[in-house]
């Protein structure tokens, strides 16, 4: 319940915890408000909130807890409740306590429809009717309650790597040339691994395969580029088979004689390792008789959360007073995430006479990216205030995600590449035996761990080796993301020019259109660009903005996906080769769908709802792919829902717009003209998502053109 107050979920308050719904029987008389929901969780039941809710029933308040039954305290770190009641004995307490109306909400129903132990009344509804029962409990008088049995994701994930519970075999896989980039996914699912994926098509969606925690609700976006892999392995990433010979790396001359104790700040998120970074070097200088204290703040810290450690070492136990560092006393900050270092706090215990920063600017997005779809990650500002903290020196910077990846397979090699180059910076006063022996100590992929640390040093002391090695280029980092990598998506977009110039762009959208449909629609587009082209020349001399615009957005109005393009991208041969290159043979593939002729609608929302279908889809879209020709005429059969009468419309309502920008162009008004033609960049989605897009959309559509109509129009052109 304090969470949920920034997740955009229109939360109010927040209380104490233990006195969850409190509140309410202050506030309920003096409210036309008639009826609220409470969050609560098992722990905080047991401790002290079922007393909240005896408060509640006693004083006949409308009010319906939601009980998240999850198995663990889940907000700092998954440890068990103490105490924890099995889901019959608090039904039975909250029974006893008064409340009539009792629901049990799972994500397995079939686990609990013979068990005994639950007292009468109580119904199960399966978790994707949550909305329903909700809006059914709201019109029931007094106290209810929803108890939502469903073990934290995050946590799942950890037993299963202990194998302590079964690892469903099947895993989510999304097509970026079908994606439309419109987040409705990260709505549905509000998962941290749903990553970004840039494309010369535009931003896309990813799923990174190593922190999945495979409670797939990311399916439930109205979307039809998600695909279920079942009976199917990860493939392992080979890394590079380069050699350079780690032995012949000179030792680092260390920045300190430990004459006073040198602090050690780490900042990361949480599941990549950055604790036991904090515990290798605390080994490492306990190994060596060295005074050492390590303290982990992993508070909100289970999956993508800010993780900090704080380190110190001395000559000996006694010259360390506090284990905390205090402000402006860091020495190193070893920043693996950028994130977390730019946190304010992180930022005060830098001092630029005193701290040295070793930062990793691999664009790990926050969770507000799953709320926000256009969110740009902030890298020059973040590392503009780290360098202004640091009074612009003894600042190293580098993409550790990708290289480190690339060189040994696995993203979570980064920390210990981050690792390795602060130490051959001279920046972690350890012996290089002692920190290998704390890698073999702590038991966890020695050998990756030693590779990673050893191909740290080399970045030190010859960037451009690591960087071929690696594959990237020094002056060109690859733009994809380390998981974007790990996922193989790359493959999708490999053989498509990268259109740096107005001809490339061009040339590549008239293909693009040639294979949606044939060379005559492809030409349509061809000579629509040319015309705006040429006007904008004479109009406005030595500018293009406005033509490459129309280039980008028309090609995209025009290129609508439809059934018979979703099957044309699913049926290319790149999927495929995607697929193959991301999961062992021997899988079984299905694809999730909401074919509008055949599909129910949700009786709340009224949206149509995804099904899965068998691998037989794959031979159906290689039929309908054929089809294309269809498309808009007579015979369409797709071509009647409103969707695709709006889609077609909005061609020719672009194409009008932008020959009544034409007619008006000159300089002053150039800039406004090539942010209305924009104007399809907000348009995306399927079915119901689309139509959401387009009305927000039309209402800025419309605004432009008004300001367009007055004489004064100017603004400036954004690249």
């Amino acid at each position: 319940h304090y969470m949920v107050t920034w997740m955009d979920r229109k939360t109010d308050t927040f209380t104490q915890m233990g006195g969850e719904g409190v509140p309410w029987i202050g506030q309920a008389p003096f409210t036309e408000t008639p009826h609220i929901f409470q969050n609560l969780g098992d722990g905080t039941y047991f401790h002290s909130g079922s007393l909240a809710l005896r408060a509640c029933v006693a004083a006949k308040v409308n009010i319906t807890f939601k009980i998240l039954y999850n198995d663990a305290v889940a907000m700092t770190g998954g440890q068990p409740v103490d105490g924890s009641l099995s889901v019959q004995e608090m039904a039975r307490q909250v029974a006893a306590e008064g409340v009539k109306k009792i629901v049990l909400v799972t994500d397995d129903t079939e686990k609990w429809n013979n068990v005994d132990g639950f007292p009468g009344g109580v119904t199960l509804e399966h978790r994707d009717d949550l909305d329903q029962v909700q809006r059914k409990l709201r019109e029931v008088g007094g106290t209810s309650v929803i108890i939502y049995e469903q073990t934290c994701a995050a946590e799942k994930r950890r037993r299963r790597k202990r194998k302590l519970v079964v690892d469903p075999p099947k895993r989510v896989l999304i097509n970026p040339a079908v994606c439309e980039g419109c987040g409705d996914c990260g709505v549905a699912s509000n998962c941290v691994s749903l990553l970004p994926l840039e494309t010369e098509m535009g931003r896309k969606r990813a799923i990174d395969q190593s922190s999945c925690n495979k409670d797939f609700s990311c399916v439930k976006g109205f979307c039809p580029s998600f695909v279920t892999i079942y009976d199917a392995g990860l493939k392992k990433r080979k890394g590079t088979s380069a050699n350079p010979g780690f032995d012949n790396l000179p030792l680092p001359v260390f920045q300190t004689d430990l004459s006073h104790p040198w602090n050690i700040l780490i900042t990361g998120v949480g599941g990549t390792g950055v604790v036991t970074i904090g515990a290798l070097i605390g080994m490492a200088a306990h190994l060596e008789g060295k005074g050492t204290t390590v303290l982990d703040q992993t508070g909100l810290a289970q999956k993508g959360g800010a993780v900090t450690c704080h380190v110190r070492i001395a000559k000996q136990p006694s010259d360390i007073h506090a284990v905390r560092i205090a402000a402006g006393e860091a020495d190193l900050v070893l920043g693996c995430d950028v994130v977390v270092v730019n946190d304010y706090w992180a930022l005060s215990k830098i001092r630029e006479d005193r701290t040295h920063a070793v930062i990793n600017t691999y664009e790990s997005m926050p969770g507000t990216f799953t709320r926000n779809a256009d969110m740009q990650f902030p890298l020059k500002q973040m590392l503009d205030s780290i360098g202004l903290a640091l009074g612009h020196k003894n600042l190293d910077v580098l993409n550790a995600s990708d290289i480190a990846t690339q060189l040994i397979g696995d993203s979570i090699a980064t920390n210990s590449f981050v690792l390795g180059y602060a130490w051959q910076k001279g920046l972690i006063p350890l012996s290089l035996e002692s920190l290998m022996r704390a890698i073999e100590l702590n038991d966890a992929a020695i050998a990756m761990n030693k590779s990673a640390f050893q191909w740290g040093r080399l970045a030190v002391v010859d960037m451009r080796t690591v960087m071929k090695s690696a594959g990237l280029l020094e002056d060109n980092v690859s733009p994809l993301n380390a998981n974007a990598f790990e996922s193989a998506t790359a493959v999708m977009f490999a053989k498509a020019p990268v259109t740096k110039t107005l001809e490339d762009l061009i040339a590549h959208r008239e293909k693009l259109l040639t294979e949606y449909q044939d060379a005559g629609y492809a030409r349509n587009y061809t000579q629509f660009v040319e015309q705006v082209r040429a006007a904008e020349s004479q109009k406005t001399p030595g500018k293009t903005e406005l033509t490459a615009a129309v280039a980008r957005y028309l090609a995209k109005v025009m290129a609508y996906k439809d059934e018979y393009e979703v099957a044309r991208l699913y049926t290319s041969g790149d999927f495929e080769k995607l697929v193959n290159e991301t999961f062992d043979a021997g899988f079984e593939m299905k694809f999730n769908l909401a074919p509008p002729l055949i599909s129910k609608k949700d009786p709340v929302t009224g949206h149509l709802k995804k099904q899965e279908f068998g691998t037989w889809t794959f031979s159906a879209f290689k039929q309908l792919a054929k089809l294309k020709n269809l498309r808009g005429g007579s015979l369409d059969m797709f071509g009647k829902t409103a969707e695709r009468k709006m889609e077609r419309q909005l061609i020719l309502d672009y194409r009008h717009c932008v020959e009544g920008l034409l007619s008006r162009l000159d300089n002053n008004n150039h800039a406004l003209a090539v942010e209305i033609a924009k104007i399809p960049e907000l348009i995306r989605g399927y079915g119901h998502v689309k139509e959401e897009h387009y009305a927000k959309a039309k209402i800025r559509w419309d605004q432009l053109l008004a300001e367009w109509q007055k004489p004064s129009a100017s603004k400036t052109a954004v690249a």
